[in-house]
């Protein structure tokens, strides 16, 4: 009888879970110039019924392209890209009601910010069109202090439409907290900056930097699981870079590519890692419009083992369910998101057939 109850008890617990894994929650931001959208999105999403519930809509934000959700999910934070003043915004979280209140603003002083980290002291913006880092306070109460360091940069590279000038475009922490590391599209260079938490004016200094390949335009990277090596996905020409990582220096280790199609424009945009560290996906705008996926070997080099089409125009950011079963793919041309199921042991992907329209979808955070 015990060990029928035992039985009893593990299938309910498996059930439970596995019900459990259908259920997501997302919090999506998007561009509201098109006028296809209000502003920041949340979503309750049940896959065993398809039913996509919107919670909440956070409006009258102009074009939240790029959030950040504190680790404690009770703040979040958004770039504002906005031709009258650029910003960075704070605001409330409550995770049981979705609703999402605007705490304060604070200007970056730099044009065109498009991505957006924190840590427990500060929030920093990586700014494309001012080509510069802006670096703000966090108070205990979640808003912005005015922003406190400006880092510009400067030069340039051999692409004659895109690397004119500077364009950050992301700002990214290291596992330890002491560095960020800053990709700059336009000069061809990855800087990471030492970061000093209790500084009230250089809160970052210049500490290493590495030159990547010419023209290739460095938008997005992300650590490995170990935190031993950075993957960094080039926008202009499709490049990934494996770099080696030890306390702020980076060192190439290997180079390939999601550009394997032929006569494509590239316009890669997004990587990330499947939960288990072994799959490595990266979507790829342009004329390409697909998603790569690629195994992760024991030395950390990378062997391409599928591209599929996003099924959709202008693949930008992209999540991953926390149980690793889906990967959503936001498609901002086309005003969609669109659902993929992935397969643990292989890592590929297929089409769901499931998707949410809203209007130019950037930025996708399950919480």
């Amino acid at each position: 009888m015990k060990r029928i109850l035992f039985f009893i008890l593990i299938i309910s617990v498996f059930q439970g879970l596995c019900s459990q894994e259908l259920k997501y929650k997302l919090l999506v931001g998007t561009y509201t110039n098109t006028g296809k959208s209000q502003g920041i999105y949340v979503y309750e999403i049940d896959m065993k019924t398809g039913v996509f519930g919107q919670k909440y809509v956070a409006a009258g934000i102009t074009n939240p392209s790029f959030l950040a959700l504190s680790n404690d999910k009770k703040f979040l934070y958004s770039v504002c890209e906005n031709q009258n003043g650029s910003a960075a915004s704070a605001y409330t979280f409550d995770v049981k009601t979705s609703k999402i209140t605007q705490i304060n603003s604070s200007l970056t002083n730099s044009s065109g910010p498009c991505h957006i980290s924190f840590t427990a002291k500060h929030v920093f913006t990586a700014n494309y069109g001012g080509g510069s880092i802006s670096v703000f306070g966090r108070n205990a109460n979640g808003s912005l202090t005015s922003v406190l360091q400006v880092i510009q940069h400067t030069g340039s590279s051999v692409n004659k439409d895109r690397q004119k000038v500077p364009h950050v475009h992301q700002t990214t922490l290291s596992p330890n907290g002491k560095f960020l590391i800053v990709n700059d599209l336009g000069t061809d260079l990855v800087t990471s900056y030492k970061y000093d938490s209790n500084a009230l004016n250089e809160i970052l200094t210049p500490y290493d930097s590495i030159k990547v390949k010419l023209g290739s335009g460095p938008r997005h990277l992300t650590f490995s699981k170990d935190g031993k090596r950075v993957y960094l996905l080039q926008e202009l020409d499709g490049t990934i870079s494996v770099l080696q990582y030890k306390v702020g220096k980076l060192k190439l280790i290997q180079e390939t590519t999601i550009s394997v199609k032929k006569d494509i424009v590239n316009g890669a945009a997004d990587i990330h890692f499947s939960p288990d560290g072994k799959y490595l996906y990266a979507t790829n705008r342009g004329t390409a419009n697909d998603i790569s996926c690629f195994l992760v070997k024991n030395d950390g080099t990378l062997i391409l083992k599928q591209q599929i089409s996003t099924e959709g125009i202008g693949p930008r950011n992209f999540a991953i369910t926390p149980d690793g079963n889906y990967l959503f793919v936001a498609n901002q041309r086309t005003d969609n998101i669109v659902v993929f199921k992935r397969d643990f042991k292989t890592g590929l992907l297929t089409d769901s057939g499931k998707r949410l329209e809203v209007g130019a979808p950037v930025c996708l955070i399950f919480y």
